[in-house]
This record gives structure tokens, sequence and C-alpha cells, in this order.
């Protein structure tokens, strides 16, 4: 009998403690995001040896830099809005397999038109990426845990950025830049597998979750989204515009490091390839850094402070720090001076990540993925427009890349305005109908 009541006393105890299934969930959504910067930055350190094959122009290459970023932004919200109706797991399975697929053909391309076609095509499949991952987060999260989930996710896609160069570097012994990408694209399919067969959209569906876990997430935010979004409410909506204009900013700045940082090491600062690669990875890793302290200040201040406030004072330290530190690195004489400082700069900037995220979920609610896509569509544009005006820029030698990057530093200023005048947690169809 006593071994009975203490069995019982035993399962007891382990039904009232919760499990930890959202746990795994945020691993998916960390591995996910590292495979698809590793995937999204390989490029910018294969670029001297495409340009070669192909006989391709600095322009050009800057031309396919900016096709990713094109489909990427003009499908974001499509993509978020599909996710909120069908669910984060068939949608980032599908999206994942064309992506990969895209990426493995980025190796096939033979000229001009089927690099930048191919890289078009890649971009339209990382669309609902990020989209399906913050639908994914809302649904499987308590509120508290998503600022450090979203540093986690954001620092796992710098994390592969910055690995991408010197991974691209190390594989060139072993294989043509042509078969890294087949490499890359093999890596999509696994998770894509593994993905499908464990995901449920919704933790009541996990038979691993128990009555405990599922307490703590809000009910409210378990399931998918029903009808369309409020877009007439969205559209005359101020902080919707200022958390996509930010986002802009910030990812204007973000992809002159995982496109041209490595050729700009070796035109204006005079490093040769295999050094550019490993000084390359370092503002990517300070950027990895950056969103781990952005979630974590997030929720500390929150503590401390009101939500509101806890996101605006991140946000303002991020973007002017952002600011200053590249204006110094472009005033710094040798190269690891300008290699610590755009390091810092980048830093700074990714303590807004976890923000933004975090306020597209509570300003979109239930409709999360449209709102957190166009949000995305605004930012990414910036992927659009930096490596297309850096591209033309930095045909003027040295001083041309000293202007570039003096422009990156006078738009994470703009971004720092955005946060004055954006409300980060009254949601957008409350907001306009107030």
């Amino acid at each position: 009998m006593a071994t009975k009541t203490s069995a019982a006393v035993t399962t007891d105890a382990s039904l009232a403690a919760p499990t930890r299934t959202r746990y795994v969930v945020i691993a998916y959504g960390m591995t996910l995001s590292f495979i698809t910067f590793l995937d999204r930055a390989a490029i910018g350190q294969a670029a001297p040896l495409i340009r070669r094959d192909l006989g391709l122009t600095a322009v050009e290459m800057g031309y396919i830099f900016s096709a990713f970023g094109l489909a990427y932004a003009l499908l974001e919200i499509p993509a978020g809005m599909y996710g909120d109706w069908k669910g984060p797991r068939k949608v980032l399975t599908q999206i994942v397999v064309a992506w990969s697929v895209f990426t493995i053909a980025t190796g096939w391309a033979w000229n001009f038109i089927s690099m930048w076609t191919t890289r078009l095509l890649f971009g339209a499949a990382e669309a609902g990426c990020y989209p399906g991952l913050a639908r994914l987060f809302r649904t499987w999260l308590p509120v508290r845990e998503r600022p450090v989930a979203e540093g986690l996710k954001a620092a796992s896609a710098r994390l592969g950025a910055a690995v991408a160069p010197s991974l691209v570097v190390f594989l060139y012994a072993f294989m043509s830049w042509k078969n890294v990408f087949l490499a890359l694209g093999l890596v999509g399919f696994a998770w894509a597998g593994a993905f499908y067969w464990w995901f449920r959209d919704a933790p009541s569906q996990h038979a691993s979750v128990n009555a405990m876990e599922l307490a703590m997430i809000p009910v409210a935010d378990q399931g998918h989204g029903h009808g369309g979004a409020p877009w007439r409410d969205y559209i005359v909506s101020r902080s919707l515009w200022m958390l996509c204009v930010q986002w802009f900013c910030h990812f204007y700045g973000f992809y002159f490091y995982i496109t041209w940082l490595p050729t700009y090491l070796q035109e204006a600062r005079g490093v040769d390839v295999t050094r550019s690669a490993v000084l390359s990875g370092f503002p990517l890793l300070m950027a990895a850094l950056g969103s781990l302290a952005g979630g974590w200040a997030t929720s500390a201040l929150i503590r401390r402070f009101d939500m509101r406030r806890a996101r605006k004072m991140v946000c303002y330290v991020s973007y002017a720090g952002a600011a200053i530190l590249m204006v110094l690195a472009i005033r710094a004489d040798s190269v690891m001076a300008a290699i610590a400082l755009m390091s810092f700069s980048s830093f700074s900037v990714e303590l807004s990540v976890p923000a933004s995220w975090t306020t597209a979920m509570d300003l979109g609610g239930r409709h999360v993925g449209a709102v957190s896509g166009a949000m995305n569509t605004i930012g990414q544009l910036g992927g659009v427009v930096a490596p297309a005006v850096v591209g033309f820029v930095a045909q003027g030698g040295k001083q041309g890349w000293s202007a570039a990057l003096y422009t990156a530093a006078a738009v994470y200023a703009i971004g720092f305005f955005c946060w004055l005048f954006l409300d980060p947690v009254t949601p957008l169809d409350r907001s306009a109908r107030a």
C-alpha cells in the first residue's frame, strides 16, 4: 500500500508540473531561423566567384542581391495571411521545401538573367517564414516568454548569417561554389521533414502537452485566424506605419552585412578573401548577441515599467546607438577598429528585434501573420534598396563606400524617430475604432 501511495503522489506531482513541449517549438523556430539566414547570406561570400564565372559587373550583382528582397517583400503579406488561414505546420513545411529547391538552383545559374530569376524565386519562397514563426510563437508561448523566444530566434538568424562566410570558404576545399548551394538545400529538406512529422498547429493537438502547460497559453491566441484582416483599420494606423518604417531602417543596414561587407573589406580596406570571410562574421555574431540582449532587456524592463515604456526605451537606445557607432566606424583608420565599431553598431540595432516582433504580435492579435507580414514587407524593401544603392555608390571607390555607410547611419536615425510616434501595445483594430 505504501508503494502504491508513493507512486500516486509522484504521478499527481508530475501532472501538476507543466510540460515543456513549447521549448521544442522554440528550438524548431531557432533552427529554421538559422537555416533561413545561412541560405540567404551564403551568396555574399560566393559573390566574387559568381561574378567571375558568370561575367557579372558590380551593378548586376547588386541587382541579384536585390532580387531576393524584392520578391520577399512583395509576398510577405499574402504569405502571412496564408499562414493565418492554413496554420504554420503546412505553410512552413511547404515554403522550406520550395526555398531549398531554389537554393540548389542557385548553383545551376549560367548568366545574369538565370541567377536573378533564381534569387527572385528564392525570395518568394522564403517570404512566409517569419510571419509563420510569429504565428507559431503566438499560438504556443505564454506572453511573458515571447520576448526571450524572439531574441533566441533572431540570434539564430544572425548566427546563420555569421557562419555563412566562413562555412562557404571552408566548403570550397571540398566542392565548387555551385555544390555549396546543393549542400545547403539538402539541409532544408531535412528540417522540413522533421518539422512536419513532429509539429501540430495547436498545443491542444500535441500528445506531449499536458493541461498545466496548455493553461499557461492564452486561449484567444490558440488556433488560426478566421476571416479577413481589417485592412481599413490597418492602412490608417500610424503605429503600423511607424512599425513598418523602423523595420525598413533596421534591414537597410543589416543587408549591407550579408551582401556587400566581404567586398567592402576587400576593395576599400585591402583585406584578402580568407580574412574578409572571418571579419565579415563579427558584425553578425554581435547581431546575435544583440538580439539575445534585446529579449532579456525588454523582459526585464517590462517587470520594472509597463510594456509600452519598456519597448520604447529599448528601441530608442537601439537605433541611436547604431547610428552613432556606424559614423565612428566610417572614420576609423584601421580595419580592426572599423569592424569592431560596425560590430557594436550591429549589436545595438539588433536590440530592437524582440520588441519589434512582439509589438507586431500585440498589434495584430489573431491576424498576427498579416500584421507581421506588413511589417516585414516594408522592412524587406530595405533589403531591396540597400544592395542596389551600395552597388551604385561604391563605384566611387573608397569615398563611395564611405558615402554608402553614412547613408546607413542616417537611415538608422530615422528608425529612432519612428519609435517616438509608435504605440507598441494597443491592438490595431481597437485603436482605429477608438
